[in-house]
């Protein structure tokens, strides 16, 4: 990756009555706009995410969504839902006088960047994508229910579930919402620990304890906890298989697009990375043979500064 550097300008942005967004810029004034989206949702952005872009070519645009990061009201789910961070990301494109950008997502930052081309292809020069998440049912119960995830790292799952009575198993988004919502501090937080300790404790081909230690960090675990179960009981806010359709894929098929999915990724598992590919039969497609799901594996990091250098002159 590309060595540290700082944000030569950082603001907030005024998005709704209640909303406020931290961003920054940084890299090259003049160079092609880029726009990070981070993954989640509830996970807010890193220093290092600035370091995906060469920053002698890129303007390099960083924002917290709703809800996460050093926006604000942390942790808040009012008005809070994919069609207004996409209405967020084309507000920022204007606040920041940008006509045409590059747009970067992973995990849930993949679901964003899909949608909010599909909304505005007219103002994409391109997209890579890491660790396609399209928010089906599917992928919901492969990663939340037993049979998916819950085969390949037993020991995380027995942790996860252990904060569940066995008769509301049947439906764990739906019994953790009960518990990220109870009247119980002590239960809001054992619940927002054990589903952040979850993905942390499974994003990864090899474990990070880093990575795990992040979901210890109270104010951490109930942003990312809170906002993650608050989008999936709710499907995202969107249609079944909306991403994947073919009318909103038809708005996108013009777009230069790379997709890179860690080939042992088992919170986005590879079939999804494949099947977006199947029905974008122009796009790049990059299986990490040495990684799971994050994008700071060795592997998947080196692809995408791979597909960001070849985007930067486009």
């Amino acid at each position: 990756m590309y060595p540290p550097i700082e944000p030569y300008l950082s603001g907030r942005l005024q998005v709704s009555e209640i909303h406020d967004l931290y961003y920054e810029v940084s890299g090259n004034k003049n160079g092609a706009p880029v726009v990070f989206l981070h993954g989640g949702p509830g996970g807010g952005c890193r220093e290092s995410d600035r370091s995906y872009f060469n920053p002698e070519k890129y303007k390099i645009i960083l924002f917290d969504q709703r809800g996460s990061g050093r926006s604000n009201p942390i942790a808040s789910l009012q008005d809070n839902t994919t069609w207004d961070i996409v209405a967020d990301i084309e507000k920022l494109r204007v606040e920041l006088g940008v006509e045409k950008w590059h747009v970067f997502g992973g995990s849930w930052g993949s679901t964003l960047a899909l949608v909010y081309a599909q909304t505005h292809p007219e103002r994409v020069r391109s997209l890579v994508l890491r660790g396609i998440f399209t928010l089906r049912k599917s992928e919901l119960r492969w990663f939340y229910q037993e049979g998916g995830t819950s085969n390949l790292f037993p020991e995380a799952w027995d942790e996860f579930v252990s904060v569940i009575p066995e008769e509301e198993r049947g439906d764990m988004i739906k019994a953790y919402h009960k518990r990220l919502h109870s009247e119980d501090e002590g239960e809001r937080k054992a619940a927002a620990k054990a589903w952040t300790k979850y993905e942390m404790s499974t994003s990864r081909l090899r474990t990070d304890p880093k990575a795990i230690e992040m979901a210890s960090n109270d104010d951490f675990a109930n942003s990312f906890a809170k906002i993650e179960n608050h989008f999936f009981v709710n499907g995202g806010f969107m249609k079944e298989g909306y991403i994947l359709a073919k009318e909103n894929l038809d708005k996108i098929r013009h777009i230069p697009t790379i997709i890179i999915n860690g080939r042992y990724d088992v919170i986005c598992h590879p079939s999804t990375a494949y099947e977006l590919k199947k029905n974008l039969p122009d796009a790049e497609l990059h299986f990490v043979p040495d990684a799971g799901h994050s994008g700071r594996e060795e592997g998947t990091a080196k692809l995408l500064i791979q597909a960001t250098d070849k985007f930067a002159d486009l």
